[in-house]
């Protein structure tokens, strides 16, 4: 009864014109956004996030939430259409849906990846709703040890299911710790490491600059060295109802890419990602027709768009009931928090119960919203595919400028834009993923305030960490995570020493 009365505030949350228009579109932005490659929800929830701050927080992570799961829907057009992935997540998708494109099957892949996506969407939503509240009650009961081992577990996490070398997800995470440090101290107020900058002081507010630029700037700069040639087969498209075999081969695919995505998506750091690639390596091991995938077989599309829908919307579960950031997207949507004058975490649900279930229901309507709008707007989003980077990219940069301008008035800001975008560009350039880096920008200075108000409540003792069980669990589980990656380096090392010895 209590679900259901929590259920029915988010209903009535949503169901105002206001919001139901930011829902709306975000959800369309979103999947506009998806299509068009290059750019990603990251990219583009950061340039907005200065429009929000005029909006009500509600309305606001509305619309926000809609432009993420609306992405993952959007780049698995363009992934079935072009073979070119608007998003990560949808380079599965492109394996078997391009295929199936070329076999002149566009319209019952797209309808396949729809069907899929909200299935998946949904059920993540009902797994929300059930679950994030008593995981919210749980870590209420969590004290400063306890949040700052939470902190450490999922700065971990992010270190070991970063993309490429562990070495350089550790230094960006590093990274981000220090720049977290930069400005006043947050117990006695003292500047740290500002140069002596008044615009420094409260260098953590630089959230949204720093997000801006490492995406924004950097994806630019990234794209502009990389031309995309874009030519779209399928000029028009026809029968987007799959027939009922398709329907009874999908069925099971999509059950267990939906399963695979919902509880991967709740690991930091790429969950929906790896929930694609799971369901689509399983389809194909227990497929009958396993020797089809890869050739147009409508199971690799199912599997893969489910999980990663999937996966996207569970990545809320941390979030809102933690303050813990699963991916880049989750760690803006926090910083959106912040800035909206709301504190992240556990107290979310009880202190601010509309947002809470209103993003929650919002969810499931935007689902609908992406099911009804996208199949007919086929012909748009094909239209959209073929726009010239050249004219695309400069109203980018206009409006990352801007944005950031607006957030103070100052000029300060528009260098750190520029420094910024130009460090995610040798970044990515050095294969080192920016992501950890404002996971680690988001959390430092939280991870510091709780290690503080620990170290004073024990006197200075830090055996504190490891006499509170849930805290000495949870080191426990972040050391184990990094030795388990840390020890096939470090067998390859020793085999390599033992080479050159003989």
């Amino acid at each position: 009864m209590e679900l259901l009365a929590n259920l029915g505030i988010g209903f009535e949350t949503v169901f105002t014109w206001t919001n139901l228009l930011y829902c709306l579109a975000g959800v369309f932005l979103g999947t506009m956004i998806g299509v068009l490659p290059g750019l990603g929800p990251t990219a583009t929830i950061a340039m907005l996030l200065p429009m929000t701050f005029g909006l009500p927080p509600v309305s606001s992570l509305i619309m926000l939430a809609g432009i993420y799961y609306g992405s993952q829907y959007g780049g698995s057009t363009t992934a079935i259409l072009v073979n070119l992935p608007g998003e990560a997540g949808s380079v599965v998708t492109a394996l078997d849906g391009y295929q199936m494109a070329r076999n002149g099957q566009a319209g019952k892949a797209l309808a396949t990846a729809a069907i899929g996506s909200f299935f998946a969407g949904s059920v993540a939503t009902v797994l929300i709703a059930l679950f994030a509240p008593p995981l919210a009650d749980m870590a209420l009961q969590f004290g400063p040890p306890e949040r700052f081992s939470l902190m450490v577990l999922g700065l971990v996490a992010s270190i070991v299911l970063a993309h490429g070398s562990l070495l350089h997800a550790v230094a960006m995470v590093v990274l981000g710790l220090l720049l977290g440090t930069v400005g006043s101290d947050i117990i006695s107020g003292t500047p740290r490491f500002t140069f002596d900058l008044p615009e420094l002081y409260e260098a953590r507010d630089k959230f949204v600059v720093i997000a801006m630029g490492m995406f924004g700037l950097g994806e630019i700069i990234r794209n502009l060295e990389d031309e995309h040639t874009r030519s779209v087969m399928v000029k028009k498209i026809s029968g987007l109802m799959p027939t009922r075999e398709d329907l009874k081969r999908i069925t099971a695919p999509i059950l267990r890419g939906t399963a695979i995505g919902s509880v991967l998506g709740i690991l930091p750091g790429s969950g929906s990602i790896m929930g694609a690639f799971a369901a689509y390596s399983i389809e194909k091991k227990i497929s009958k027709n396993a020797k089809n995938f890869g050739k147009g077989a409508i199971e690799g599309v199912a599997a893969p768009e489910s999980a990663n829908n999937a996966g996207a919307q569970t990545s809320f579960i941390p979030m809102l009931t933690l303050g813990i950031p699963s991916n880049p997207v989750m760690a803006l949507m926090i910083g959106a928090m912040i800035l909206q004058g709301i504190v992240p975490g556990p107290s979310v649900i009880t202190d601010h119960p509309s947002l809470f279930w209103g993003i929650i229901v919002s969810m499931w309507l935007g689902n609908l919203f992406l099911l009804v709008l996208n199949l007919p707007m086929i012909g748009l989003w094909v239209r959209m595919i073929m726009v010239p980077y050249h004219l695309l990219f400069p109203a980018i940069l206009a409006f990352c400028a801007i944005g950031v301008f607006s957030l103070n008035n100052a000029e300060f800001d528009i260098y750190l834009l520029a420094l910024f975008g130009l460090a995610g560009y040798v970044l990515a350039k050095l294969g080192c993923e920016p992501a950890p880096l404002l996971l680690g920008f988001i959390l430092g200075p939280m991870l510091e305030e709780n290690l503080r108000q620990a170290m004073l409540k024990s006197r200075g003792d830090p055996s504190v960490f490891f006499t509170e069980p849930i805290s000495a669990t949870m080191l426990a589980l972040a050391a184990a995570s990094m030795i388990v990656v840390l020890l096939p380096m470090l067998r390859k090392k020793r085999e390599e020493a033992f080479q050159e010895g003989g």
